[in-house]
């Protein structure tokens, strides 16, 4: 029986409360509350032409001047001494050359100065492109070719890198290097308001920065981050975290790289709601929760497998010995999520699924069980308004295209409890800002006649399903399932089954090509608490039979002495993928297969066997 027909047919109040319950009736009706109220904010600031983030900034600077804005280990900088930052800096871009929509390439680490910088090119309105610090070579030329940057900003300690890059000279591209001697000079510059007229000319179109793609599949794209995105985020999901801002509030801890989204997003948050920033250089497993302690952070930023680094370092009578009361980030694993939070004692995991595009985000804030490891929670009103919006498919894993009817043409429609990889309804094109200077790219986000005949849909790139109690869970990214005996196998289901067997530090999940073989075989590279020749390889063969079905279970193991990650601190699966199990590539690394039920040393022998295919699997 349809709900709105059941709440017709009862009207005590026991029963109500058990329908919202059931159906979380007031968390959707909250959540879409919140959604508008973004939406709102951002429109009354065109209206107000207050659209630019310096003049969000500036409220937070006259309400509360000398309270803190921004923490870092040598400095702690109150909202007017940062808005005098600012304004010097301003000057100094202005002095420089750079004017109204012009892009500067960033190739900057974490420091109080990224943010003076970045905010004093806001406020005259140019932007930033954040190219990743840990970029070099041709990468590195790409990211600042695409951007069509006027100038590139370095740290000192990283220069070399850009001033020696042949292909960057060969732009003819300004390199400055933000060295001690050029801070002091700018610091001595007079804090100059910046005209107001030249603030004002923001507007709908005007771009936080150009961020990056992680590069997983060629060179990173650039994307242009909308200043409006980053009002219905600020306002939007981030104002349901119960932040308090000024003396005495929030102090968000951030060592991610925030020249990506994650951090970048709410660093800018910080800036806005009057958060303190407390600014850590770099990631660092021995330092974390010390930095987290001297800042007085009562929320930190994570990505990718950052926790698992922190749940594996060894345990202190200090682990709960912080403030934090909520973390915020993307890419927190199942099998850690629950030890992670009972070790260190947190009360509220937000974690965020999303993609530098934007099209599609969601927000899981869990403070118990019952979110816990998934991505997202859809109530029945949230399911029925999204039933046509977010819709999972069938993809052929092989050519990564998305399955069609062999008479229609047209796509088949998955259930969402199983899923598949999600195609976003759009009202039009415009709804992806698309990749900066790089339409062919932006085109290939778009499928069309997709159920009918002219009608369009946005690739979101994430297998991704939704449970029968709305609550939403990644499958795996498009790229990274392959298919083995004719069935699809999700690397991340197997590194998280994997993840969870003792001795395990962590495990990273592929598809290997075999010679003679149709498909992938299933191989995982595994770092290990212990020797191999002395760990469990029969029970982690017992373990993965339980959870896993047959053709899931990885035929090799490649044994390796440091995790494979990006530059995001997320799993890299190029390089293992690329070696295969030839025994030439993988270096001094050990390799096993499954053989006769049990798993034994891969050696030379086999490989010759297979290589002539005089050996099955």
């Amino acid at each position: 029986m349809a709900l709105p027909i059941v709440a017709a047919m009862v009207g005590t109040a026991g029963v109500g409360a058990y329908l919202n319950a059931k159906y979380h009736i007031t968390k959707d009706v909250h959540q879409m509350y919140v959604t508008q109220r973004g939406q709102w904010k951002f429109e009354r600031a065109v209206q107000a032409k207050q659209i630019n983030i310096y003049n969000s900034f500036l409220e937070q600077v006259h309400c509360m001047p000398n309270a803190d804005c921004m923490w870092t280990l040598t400095r702690t900088y109150s909202w007017s001494q940062s808005n005098d930052m600012i304004l010097r800096y301003a000057q100094w871009f202005l002095s420089r050359g750079i004017r109204r929509g012009d892009i500067v390439a960033f190739y900057l680490q974490n420091s109080a100065e990224f943010m003076f910088a970045w905010i004093a090119l806001l406020a005259i309105n140019a932007a930033p492109a954040m190219a990743n610090f840990n970029l070099q070579g041709k990468a590195l030329a790409h990211c600042v070719n695409v951007s069509r940057a006027v100038m590139v900003l370095t740290d000192e300690e990283i220069a070399e890198r850009v001033i020696s890059n042949e292909a960057v000279l060969k732009m003819g591209i300004e390199v400055v290097v933000l060295s001690m001697a050029l801070k002091d000079d700018i610091e001595k510059l007079e804090a100059k308001e910046v005209d107001k007229r030249v603030a004002d000319g923001t507007n709908e179109k005007s771009i936080l920065a150009l961020r990056y793609t992680s590069g997983t599949t060629g060179f990173p794209k650039a994307v242009r981050a909308p200043i409006s995105r980053t009002y219905m985020l600020v306002y939007g999901k981030f104002s349901d975290m119960g932040l308090r801002n000024g003396p005495g509030g929030d102090r968000w801890y951030i060592c991610m790289p925030m020249c990506h989204a994650t951090a970048g997003s709410t660093v800018m948050a910080c800036m806005i709601q009057g958060i303190t920033l407390c600014i850590g250089r770099r990631f660092s497993t021995t330092h974390f929760w010390d930095e987290v302690r001297m800042s007085k952070a009562t929320l930190f930023v994570y990505v990718g497998e950052v926790c698992r680094y922190l749940l594996n370092a060894p345990t202190s009578v200090l682990d709960k010995t912080h403030d934090i009361r909520l973390m915020y980030g993307n890419g927190l694993r199942p099998d850690i999520w629950r030890a992670f939070r009972e070790r260190f004692g947190i009360a509220e995991i937000a974690e965020l699924f999303g993609s530098t595009e934007g099209v599609i985000t969601m927000v899981n804030q869990a403070k118990g069980d019952f979110l816990a490891n998934s991505i997202g929670h859809h109530g029945w009103l949230q399911r029925r308004r999204y039933q046509n919006v977010y819709i999972p498919v069938d993809i052929d894993y092989e050519i990564g295209e998305v399955l069609r009817d062999s008479t229609t043409g047209f796509a088949r429609r998955n259930p969402y409890n199983k899923g598949g990889e999600i195609l976003v309804a759009v009202s039009s094109k415009s709804a992806f800002v698309g990749y900066h200077n790089n339409p062919q790219a932006t085109e290939k986000r778009f499928l069309h006649d997709v159920f009918r005949n002219g009608d369009f849909y946005y690739r979101c790139g994430d297998a991704l399903r939704r449970d029968d109690e709305g609550r939403w869970y990644f499958l795996d990214r498009l790229g990274d399932t392959f298919r083995w005996k004719s069935e699809n196998v999700s690397t991340a289901e197997v590194s998280e089954v994997l993840g969870r067997f003792d001795g395990v530090i962590d495990a990273n999940a592929y598809g290997v090509e075999v010679p003679g073989h149709e498909g992938r075989a299933g191989c995982a590279a595994l770092l290990l608490r212990i020797a191999a020749d002395r760990f469990d390889f029969q029970g982690l063969l017992r373990h993965c039979q339980r959870d896993l079905p047959d053709y899931a279970i990885p035929v090799f193991l490649r044994i390796v002495k440091e995790p494979s990650m990006n530059h995001t601190h997320k799993q890299s699966k190029t390089g293992l993928r690329e070696d295969g199990i030839d025994l030439s590539k993988v270096g001094s690394d050990v390799m096993y297969f499954l053989r006769d039920g049990k798993y034994v040393l891969f050696e030379r022998e086999q490989w010759v066997l297979l290589g002539a295919g005089k050996a099955r699997l």
